[in-house]
């Protein structure tokens, strides 16, 4: 990856990265060896506590609790980028980030095996209700029996989503001798042998098994309800290892006790303790053949370290070259480096004109543009230029005066 010259309006020795959650060493490690000094904080922060730390943090890190809300985005006068070390980004406002010309990153691959294998082991062990077996013998009850047990070959998995993690879940459950059907709102070609449903009460009817992989949205908000669970086979099972908004809890509760369901695996809770020394609570506690596992579907070593080395390098590239390839909220533009030029990044608003103007400016000032790549996305576009050396100062003061810019940076 290219250094930055002396002359970058953000040297690494002033680069304010804030790493928060104890992401994984990996990436604190990354960020060492380009020459950058990462502050760690183990914990998340609260929205107060974010609001006095991050005016003039310009990397930030998190995980899944810590909230970037509009609130604090205004408050972030220096922030370059949010790096997400997970796959999921609802905890960042991404509308307010990419108008604020924040690009939001993730890392939407580097645990989707992880959560896949969690998934099919929690399928093995509700069929053979092998939880609460387990949960017998702590209590010093020998209870030998086959009763209520099953195999999972030839029975039917249906997969609620299927973007990174559905179709590994499907690809695993095949190999099991399962079939495997799931339901998408938007369509996708199937993995394997996987059979897509045109709805999601078509895919509860004809499924032994239901497991939910979906983003946590206004639309999947309680998705799963006493309607939902309803219509799902009787001594059918439920997998949560998505969002916990996504599923009603006590909906859950009712229909296992009632033995509509026949058990539940629930990873994820619509609320969970922000740390390990705070107390749990669930309406699904203490029930028969019902796993509970505290949001740990990507956290295996390997997941983790590939996290961390995933988002700290698309980071890096956004620092160092001005790469939003991979950015979940921003126009996607990467350019080679141009040798022998100053690099400048515009962030503007998306309206008529604005590489005119730009353009201009530079044809002013005699200047010659080695290259230039502009993409957009909704409200926000996105400008990387390689200009002359001797005018690169002027050139971005210039378009920093521009009514449509919202962030200008001379890179290098």
């Amino acid at each position: 990856m290219p250094s930055m010259e002396k002359q970058c309006s953000f040297p690494r020795e002033k680069m304010k990265i804030l790493l928060l959650e104890g992401v994984h060493q990996a990436s604190v490690d990354r960020f060492l060896q380009a020459g950058y000094h990462p502050e760690l904080v183990k914990r998340a922060l609260s929205e107060e506590d974010l609001l006095r730390v991050i005016p003039d943090v310009h990397i930030l890190g998190i995980r899944s609790k810590t909230q970037v809300t509009k609130k604090v985005l205004e408050a972030a006068d220096s922030l370059l980028a949010v790096g997400c070390f997970c796959i999921g980004t609802d905890q960042v406002d991404l509308t307010a980030a990419a108008l604020r010309g924040v690009p939001v990153y993730n890392a939407p691959f580097s645990n989707t095996r992880s959560v896949a294998e969690l998934a099919m082991a929690e399928m093995v062990m509700l069929a053979r209700r092998a939880a609460h077996k387990s949960q017998l013998l702590h209590r010093g009850v020998w209870e030998k029996s086959a009763e209520g047990c099953v195999e999972v070959r030839n029975k039917t998995v249906g997969l609620i989503g299927y973007g990174h993690i559905g179709p590994q879940v499907g690809l695993l459950a095949e190999s099991f001798g399962m079939k495997v059907y799931y339901y998408d709102v938007i369509g996708k070609l199937p993995f394997g042998n996987a059979t897509p449903v045109n709805s999601l009460e078509e895919l509860l009817r004809a499924s032994d098994f239901v497991s939910l992989h979906v983003p946590e949205t206004p639309e999947t908000r309680n998705m799963i309800g006493a309607r939902e669970l309803g219509l799902m086979k009787k001594g059918s099972f439920l997998l949560n290892l998505s969002r916990g908004k996504v599923v009603d809890l006590e909906a859950v509760r009712s229909a296992l006790q009632k033995g509509a369901l026949g058990g539940a695996a629930i990873d994820v809770f619509p609320e969970e303790p922000a740390s390990n020394d705070e107390a749990f609570s669930s309406p699904v506690m203490g029930l028969d053949n019902v796993i509970l596992t505290p949001h740990i579907g990507g956290s295996t070593i390997e997941a983790q370290r590939n996290i961390g080395l995933e988002v700290a390098n698309t980071l890096l590239k956004f620092i160092e070259v001005g790469s939003t390839t991979g950015s979940v909220n921003f126009p996607q533009v990467e350019l080679p480096i141009v040798r022998d030029s100053h690099r400048i990044l515009n962030i503007h608003r998306n309206v008529p004109g604005v590489l005119s103007s730009i353009n201009t400016i530079i044809a002013q000032m005699g200047g010659n543009i080695q290259a230039q790549y502009l993409n957009t996305l909704g409200d926000v576009g996105y400008l990387i230029i390689d200009v002359d050396r001797t005018i690169s100062q002027a050139v971005k003061s210039k378009i920093d005066e521009l009514s449509s810019s919202i962030k200008t940076r001379l890179l290098f």
